[in-house]
């Protein structure tokens, strides 16, 4: 049987509890009203009195969406700041995660209500939290949140603090990708975010491994965006996504095989590759917005870069003319082009029409990249040794003289 202690009407708890139950039995009339508010506190007070913090909690949501329409948001920021709280209430952080879940669960049921408003609230909520998991499955949400009810704006500062976020949650792979995902998404719609949305689609696609077979095929679609997006972007020009298992999963696959193919001559081929392929796939290239003049832009970039690692470093007009296919003129409008976005250093010889190039963007940064660096390393290693030793031979040649000329004139 439970005792039920008498308690101060000036406890905030209650006093919720009863300005939500008269709010919620407002219509019916006061003799139905007041015995369901009296009877609200009362089972208020058993669960304070008891320590059952989560039923306190269900019973305080079961008015929210009431409230919510009725109250004003000085009221509800006032009644949802006293509910949080509750959270630190309970020894055991499971229970602690329910009550997170149970609230921020209902938070988001009506995101285009007040959604400025629910999305503080969820702040606050995170705030309270001490539990890292319990954090990011506030933090989730206040993603999902911010999305439905379009005020992304609100979370968008939050996302530049990521990698300490991450640090702090630990998460495991199949949270990684859901929050990828969701950021990538959030940013895409974000003017000016195109760079940071690729980024985080590719930490997204980074998550599935060769031996992650039976989930590969849920980021098909997303594979296939990320070309998409690279390929689109006009300063974009280079990218690892071509040996990523994700991606490559795509190059027999009947409907994205085209796509792959499209990613594996932007990264790998020149402009008449690109030019035969979109003569056979000019449908698909509509299909995902893709513009064949800037498509033909970029590749001419892409091409010049081509040209610089894989020629000698004097590059004659010629050369550049026949694989950019443009006209004398033009060759050193696209040098400058290509200098103006970094792709490369370089100088233009006039006199004698060619380029020497002195370095080359990488447009993939793969296994035989790194086997190149390393070799530059190794040989940047030896020809610092052979600096030094020369240097510490003359030093002991030059000390041996000073002490023979010491001895000569004593």
């Amino acid at each position: 049987m439970t005792t039920v202690v008498p308690t101060s009407e000036e406890d905030p708890v209650l006093s919720v509890v009863r300005f939500t139950a008269e709010m919620s039995w407002a219509d019916a009339g006061a003799e139905t009203a007041e015995p369901e508010v009296n009877r609200l506190c009362v089972e208020a007070q058993k669960c304070m009195i008891e320590g059952r913090w989560l039923d306190l909690v269900s019973l305080m949501l079961a008015s929210a969406d009431i409230i919510f329409s009725k109250a004003s948001e000085k009221d509800l920021e006032c009644v949802f700041t006293i509910m949080c709280n509750l959270v630190k209430k309970p020894e055991s952080l499971d229970q602690v995660h329910e009550m997170a879940e149970l609230i921020s669960a209902k938070i988001i049921q009506q995101p285009n209500d007040k959604p400025a408003l629910r999305l503080k609230i969820l702040f606050n909520l995170y705030n309270l939290l001490e539990n890292p998991y319990s954090r990011f499955c506030v933090y989730l949400k206040s993603l999902k949140l911010a999305t439905a009810g379009k005020v992304t704006e609100h979370i968008l500062p939050s996302i530049k603090k990521m990698d300490n976020f991450l640090k702090e949650w630990n998460l495991g792979v199949k949270d990684q990708r859901e929050l990828f995902l969701a950021i990538s998404n959030i940013l895409k719609e974000s003017k000016g975010s195109t760079k940071d949305s690729f980024m985080f689609l590719t930490k997204y696609l980074e998550t599935f491994s060769s031996e992650d077979a039976s989930n590969m095929n849920e980021a098909k679609e997303e594979a296939a965006r990320a070309i998409v997006d690279f390929v689109r972007s006009p300063d974009m020009f280079k990218c690892d996504l071509l040996d990523m298992p994700a991606i490559v999963q795509l190059e027999k696959d009947g409907q994205y095989g085209p796509v792959y193919q499209l990613l594996k001559i932007f990264l790998t081929q020149r402009l008449d590759a690109y030019l035969d392929f979109e003569a056979a796939n000019s449908a698909l290239l509509k299909t995902y917005g893709l513009v064949h003049d800037d498509c033909i832009s970029k590749m001419r970039l892409m091409s010049l870069v081509d040209l610089g690692l894989n020629e000698s470093s004097r590059i004659p007009y010629s050369v550049i003319k026949q694989a950019l296919q443009i006209d004398d003129i033009e060759v050193e409008s696209w040098v400058v082009k290509a200098i103006t976005a970094k792709l490369l250093d370089c100088k233009i010889d006039q006199m004698n029409q060619v380029v020497i190039v002195s370095r080359c963007t990488e447009r993939v940064f793969g296994v035989h990249q790194w086997q190149e660096l390393r070799t530059k390393l190794v040989t940047w290693r030896g020809n610092i040794a052979g600096v030094i030793s020369t240097v510490q031979a003359n030093k002991i040649t030059e000390d041996s003289a000073q002490a023979v000329q010491g001895l000569a004139i004593r």
